[in-house]
C-alpha cells in the first residue's frame, strides 16, 4: 500500500476541517476514524459533518450500523484497510481522520488477541459485584493482573469486569495478551496531530461546542433514541461522551445544570487522554490549528513521503 495521511486530535480541535481543505487540494477520499461517527440516528452528539458538507466531502465508515450494534477496533481496521485499498486502485490518497486513537492503532500495529465478549460471564461478574462490591472484585483482579488493577480505578466497574471477564475465558491475564500483537500489513502512513499551544483554547471551544450540540436539539435526538426501547445506558454507543450524561439527564439521575456540567467536563477528559496518547506516538507532525497553512505543511511533507517510498 502506498502512503497514507492520518488527522488525529482531541475533541473539538477541528480535524474535519483540515481533512476538507487537503481533499480540496490532493486527490484523496477521506475515511472517519470515530468509534461514534459509525452510528446512524446520532448526528449532532457526535459533531458529524452535515449532509451539505459530506455532499462537498464525502467520508467512508459513517452511518454504518444501528446504535443498538456494537463495532469493534478490529472490524474498524478490517473494513478501513478494504477502504484505503479501493481508494488507492482509483489513483487517490486515503486522509484517515478521527479522535478514536485506537482504531489508529489497531490499524497500523493490529490488536492484541483478546477474547470477544460473553454475556453469561458477563452475567456472573455482575451478579458477584452485586453480591461483594466492585472494590471486592477490583482486589480479585489485583491478585490475577497487579498491573492491570494499577491500571484501572477501582470504581471504573467496566474496565474491572472486561478484565475479568478476559481471565475467566482464556486463563490468562489481560496484561499478558495485550503483549501479544496480531499480524498487520505495514502501512506507510504521514501522522499528523492537530495540538493547541494553549490547552485554554481547547477547552473554550470544547464548552462552545457542546452549547451549540444543545441549540442544535442535542437533547431531542437523544429522546428519540431513548424511547426506541432496544437502548439503555451499558449500551456501548449509549456510552459515548454526551450521550451518556444526557441519558442520565432523560432518565431522571441529574439535572439539566448537572448534565451540562458532566457533559463538558467528561468532553474535556476525553480531550486529555487523546493528548496523553498523542504524546507517546511516535514520527508524529504537530500542528496547530490556530495557524494558517498547515494543509500547505502537510502536503510538503506528503510529497516527500511519496518520493522516499518510490525510491
Amino acid at each position: 500500500m502506498g502512503p497514507v495521511i492520518f488527522i488525529m486530535g482531541p475533541t473539538a480541535s477541528g480535524k474535519t476541517d483540515l481533512a476538507i481543505k487537503l481533499s480540496e487540494t490532493l486527490p484523496s477520499e477521506i475515511i472517519s476514524v470515530d468509534s461514534a461517527l459509525v452510528y446512524r440516528d446520532m448526528n449532532i452528539g457526535t459533531a458529524k459533518p452535515d449532509k451539505a458538507t459530506l455532499a462537498r466531502a464525502p467520508h467512508r465508515l459513517i452511518d454504518i450500523i444501528d446504535p443498538a450494534e456494537s463495532y469493534s477496533a478490529a472490524e474498524f481496521a478490517t473494513d478501513a484497510l478494504e477502504h484505503i485499498e479501493d481508494i488507492e486502485k482509483s489513483g487517490k490518497t486515503a486522509l484517515l481522520v478521527g479522535g478514536t486513537l485506537l482504531y489508529f492503532r489497531a490499524l497500523q500495529q493490529g490488536l492484541s488477541p483478546l477474547p470477544s465478549a460473553d454475556v453469561a460471564v458477563r452475567a456472573e461478574i455482575a451478579l458477584e459485584a452485586q453480591n461483594k462490591g466492585w472494590q471486592a472484585l477490583h482486589r480479585q483482579l489485583a491478585n490475577i493482573d497487579p498491573d492491570a488493577a494499577n491500571r484501572i480505578h477501582e470504581n471504573d466497574t467496566q474496565r474491572i469486569q472486561r478484565a475479568l471477564e478476559v481471565y475467566k475465558l482464556s486463563g490468562r491475564s489481560m496484561t499478558e495478551l495485550q503483549q501479544q500483537k496480531s499480524s498487520q500489513p505495514f502501512l506507510p502512513a504521514l501522522k499528523i496531530a492537530l495540538m493547541f499551544e494553549d490547552r485554554k483554547v481547547l477547552h473554550e471551544r470544547i464548552e462552545k461546542r457542546f452549547q451549540q450540540m444543545l441549540d442544535a436539539g442535542f437533547e431531542q435526538e437523544v429522546q428519540h433514541l431513548y424511547r426506541r426501547g432496544d437502548l439503555s445506558e451499558r449500551t456501548p454507543s449509549m456510552r459515548s461522551v454526551g450521550y451518556r450524561q444526557m441519558w442520565e439527564y432523560l432518565s431522571g439521575q441529574v439535572s439539566y445544570d448537572e448534565m451540562v456540567a458532566k457533559g463538558v467536563a467528561a468532553s474535556r477528559q476525553l480531550a486529555k487522554r487523546q493528548l496523553t496518547w498523542l504524546r507517546k506516538e511516535d514520527n508524529v507532525v504537530i500542528c496547530d490549528p490556530l495557524l494558517k497553512g498547515n494543509e500547505k505543511i502537510i502536503m510538503h511533507k506528503y510529497t516527500n513521503m511519496v518520493n522516499d517510498c518510490s525510491v
